[in-house]
């Protein structure tokens, strides 16, 4: 694949990214478009993300939360070998999750980190530096790269999002760790209500980080047994290769007497404000991101080297990418203006990431081939166009990255 670093524009290329992003309808006060998931918008063309956050503002009791919080944490703590298990991948929610339950409840963790395959230096050093600052025990995951990439190829084909095995391993693993290790607390970060409405902070509950989340949205419809049904013609592997992606038994669960929770369900999440904490900290350090404007979100998804990959397929299939994701949630902390807001839109977003070459062939695809599966799962009325888009520029650990070629 011919892939020049910093080529100029094509004529028409950079017109083409911006038609795409008006085309589509937008909510008038945050930007974000009419393809992004659980989307509504009222009369006054706001959408229902914007009210979710209006109502964490001004309804929620947050003291009243906290309380509940700090009653949680009582109700387990000393009974079990642990008091808590933390999944842990080192990006910034879960750095603050680890740091906030020590400092503030002195809990005694159990740090579980699933390996998806894509860690980035920086991130490695900052776990490290984190484990070390806080004093915890770890376990970290590793599964069979092999099957990591035969799974990749079959979520990308079938729903157009090669992350099944990373989202799937992530929330399954560490519950089976919990069964296994007796630990019946579980806290997670970052409340899905922070983004999306599968979960509303005006139904005004903790969310519950649990088996109905998992099918829901995290493993996108399909399960191992499905996983293992569609890839067992035509790829050789031992059926426990998938355990790692499977959710534990619901009666295992039950006798465990588990609570899995959103850390965000009792505090008020900021992620800005918490990443500059755990910097002040822990030494925690930021990096660049494929396709992110460098030095405004530099907290964001650090922690995979395929994130540029990912959001320059959202682009594809919904017409925008975490660009607009991250500014709108500035716009609605009143950190960031609708104008702002659209000028860094309309500058960083939609382009094609380096690392498409390096994920095209962990995949053995072409980038024609490629292409083809994304278009297959396109969200109307979003129209991608393949042919003429910008190279974004390479990341300073590009040169690092695992390449199987």
């Amino acid at each position: 694949m011919n892939r020049p670093n910093d080529r100029p524009p094509i004529p028409g290329e950079e017109r083409t990214v911006k038609a795409n992003f008006a085309a589509l309808r937008r909510c008038v006060k945050c930007g974000l478009p009419e393809t992004y998931e659980t989307i509504e918008f009222g009369p006054d063309g706001i959408c229902n993300i914007c009210r979710q956050h209006e109502f964490k503002k001004e309804q929620i009791d947050w003291e009243a939360r906290k309380k509940l919080l700090g009653e949680l944490i009582q109700e387990y703590r000393g009974k079990y070998d642990y008091d808590c298990i933390v999944p842990f991948s080192g990006g910034k929610d879960s750095t603050f999750t680890l740091y906030y339950l020590m400092e503030e409840y002195k809990v005694k963790p159990l740090v579980i980190q699933f390996n998806h395959g894509f860690m980035r230096p920086n991130l490695l050093e900052n776990n490290q530096r984190t484990f070390k600052k806080l004093g915890v025990d770890v376990m970290t995951f590793t599964p069979n790269w092999k099957v990591v990439k035969r799974l990749m190829k079959e979520a990308l084909i079938r729903k157009g999002d090669f992350c099944w095995h990373c989202h799937t391993g992530i929330f399954s693993y560490p519950m089976q760790v919990a069964v296994k290790f007796n630990v019946p607390l579980v806290f997670w970060g970052e409340p899905s209500s922070e983004y999306t409405a599968y979960y509303d902070y005006r139904d005004d509950e903790i969310e519950e980080v649990d088996e109905t989340r998992f099918n829901r949205y995290v493993n996108l419809g399909i399960t191992a047994q499905d996983m293992r049904g569609m890839i067992e013609k035509d790829f050789a592997f031992d059926p426990r290769d998938l355990a790692p992606y499977t959710y534990p038994a619901l009666r295992d669960l039950k006798r465990l007497r588990y609570r899995s929770v959103c850390l965000g369900s009792f505090i008020p999440w900021d992620t800005r404000r918490q990443s500059q904490l755990i910097m002040e900290k822990l030494g925690w350090k930021g990096d660049d991101v494929e396709g992110m404007p460098p030095g405004i979100y530099s907290y964001e998804k650090i922690e995979c080297a395929m994130q540029g990959v990912r959001d320059y397929i959202k682009f594809l299939k919904r017409g925008y990418s975490r660009v607009s994701q991250m500014t709108a949630l500035d716009i609605r902390n009143g950190r960031l203006t609708k104008e702002e807001a659209d000028t860094l839109i309309s500058e960083f977003e939609g382009k094609k990431p380096p690392s498409l070459e390096i994920f095209l062939e962990y995949l053995d695809l072409s980038e024609e081939e490629f292409n083809d599966i994304v278009s297959q799962t396109v969200v109307p009325p979003h129209q991608p166009c393949f042919q003429k888009i910008l190279w974004t520029r390479k990341t300073h650990d590009f040169d690092y990255w695992y390449r199987e070629k």
